[in-house]
């Protein structure tokens, strides 16, 4: 298994790209290459107390990336609005702090898929003049439409159900729902399909002419705009918009012509500037993050991830040469060496495929497991999870004794972070999910809550009103 290290004096921009600095290891006063404050230091040390990893988000980098995407949303088409996509936590980076930020940014929609989050929205008091919402993933038997439609929330819909419950709960509330109405364009998931529309238009008419319905909105999904390279992919995407186009000319030719029309995601809205329509919806990007690797890097796009997984090293042991690590011995130690616990396992949301493995191990095959990168007194080195992933913590063999290499029980390690790379001892996201083989969203959007999200640069880019909506324990500049 490889090991990468770096000397104290190597021309690496690791200090200055990382979000924690090569002192941060060493202590907790200084975080983002900037000191804290005596209540951030006070926070930072509190989080490292209660539990032995954290999650740092940047909100100055969510902040520009928002910009980033209004500003190419706007080159093309000045009148096209943004959706910041807060679903799933904020993608794992939190939903009320990504909500601020991505408001801070220019957007003026947020999306979610469960109803339930976009409802914790309004209840954090991001009020429907500082924001539309859409909430588009629910059961139309179960969901709180009455809630949602006296909260000034958009419903996303694609079934018959969802339209009547819709109807019902307009009329129990004297109030007009405002839909957006899902159609499946060739992605096979949610929305209505072209034979099934007639009847979903009868439906949304007879609503409309009652003023029980606003019919606001008409939206769908693209399947492979983060392709652009593939060209039988392009001509995939095409047939999507011709399909969508399609549904605009049904819904318009009855006189429920939409208002605004979405289906532009993050690599749509670098990639396809003829569907900006009136909203765009990126996701992805707004975290920091290519649609796909295929498209680039985040740096290809002005885009920085905004989010850093960090852990304090658990029990440091040496074990001798031919030593087994973790489950399965899929792990063999070549030589004397010592190992490091790094207290994260897959009930954090670590990935299993991302163990290691090595020729001497039961599997008799060398799998580079996730990268860690580790300050020792040579400089930082990138170790790799050893052995399998367990449910509360991973192992790393260091490669060398923890005595010379200066690595104590408590050191802060660094799991991913904005970067260049795992060949640059940066590693990122990206590279987590080439060693768990699957994509970074994966990475970060499966992070359990139980790990404290801590918010740097969060009162330089949000107002005083909008940092009291945040926990101010989480709160580190």
């Amino acid at each position: 298994m490889s090991v990468i290290s770096f000397s104290s004096s190597s021309p690496s921009s690791v200090a200055s790209q990382s979000l924690l600095s090569t002192q941060t290891y060493r202590s907790t006063a200084i975080v983002a290459n900037e000191p804290l404050d005596k209540q951030g230091q006070f926070n930072y040390e509190a989080a490292r107390r209660y539990f032995p990893a954290q999650i740092i988000v940047d909100m100055r980098a969510l902040t520009q990336n928002m910009k980033r995407l209004v500003a190419e949303t706007k080159k093309y088409n000045p009148q096209a609005q943004v959706l910041g996509v807060v679903k799933a936590d904020g993608y794992g980076h939190g939903l009320i702090a990504s909500a601020l930020a991505a408001l801070a940014g220019g957007a003026t929609w947020l999306g979610t898929a469960k109803v339930s989050e976009a409802l914790l929205l309004r209840q954090a008091g991001i009020g429907p003049d500082r924001a539309h919402i859409l909430g588009w993933m629910s059961s139309a038997l179960d969901a709180p439409y009455e809630e949602l439609i006296l909260n000034n929330i958009d419903l996303g819909i694609g079934s018959f159900d969802a339209i009547h419950a819709a109807c019902q709960a307009a009329q129990q509330c004297h109030t007009k729902a405002r839909l957006h109405i899902a159609v499946d364009t060739g992605f096979g998931r949610n929305g209505f399909t072209p034979a099934e529309f007639d009847q979903a238009l009868s439906l949304l008419q007879d609503g409309a002419q009652r003023s029980l319905l606003d019919i606001v909105g008409l939206y769908s999904h693209l399947a492979v705009a983060d392709a652009p390279q593939n060209q039988e992919f392009v001509r995939w995407t095409d047939q999507q918009i011709e399909s969508f186009n399609q549904f605009v000319d049904r819904m318009t030719a009855v006189g429920l012509k939409p208002q605004i029309r979405h289906l532009a995601n993050t690599a749509a809205t670098f990639s396809r500037p003829d569907i900006h329509f009136e909203l765009v919806r990126p996701g992805n990007g707004f975290y920091g993050y290519e649609a796909d690797p295929a498209m680039g890097t985040p740096a290809d796009f002005g885009l920085v991830p905004a989010m850093s997984l960090q852990a304090q090293l658990g029990t440091i042991k040496t074990l001798p040469a031919h030593h087994a690590i973790s489950y399965g011995r899929t792990y063999i130690t070549d030589q004397e060496t010592s190992i490091a616990i790094v207290p994260l396992g897959y009930a954090d949301g670590i990935q299993r495929l991302a163990s290691g493995s090595n020729e001497l191990g039961s599997l008799h095959c060398d799998h580079q497991g996730g990268p860690v990168r580790v300050m020792t007194a040579q400089g930082p080195r990138l170790c790799t999870v050893s052995g399998r992933v367990c449910m509360d913590q991973f192992l790393i063999d260091l490669h060398g004794l923890a005595s010379d290499l200066q690595v104590k029980e408590g050191d802060t390690v660094q799991l991913f972070a904005p970067g260049r790379g795992a060949k640059y001892c940066e590693p990122t996201a990206d590279d987590w999910a080439e060693s768990a083989d699957t994509i970074n969203y994966v990475i970060y959007t499966c992070l359990r809550n139980r790990i404290p999200r801590l918010y740097v640069h969060a009162k330089e880019v949000l107002s005083e009103n909008d940092l009291q909506l945040l926990d101010q324990r989480s709160i580190l500049s």
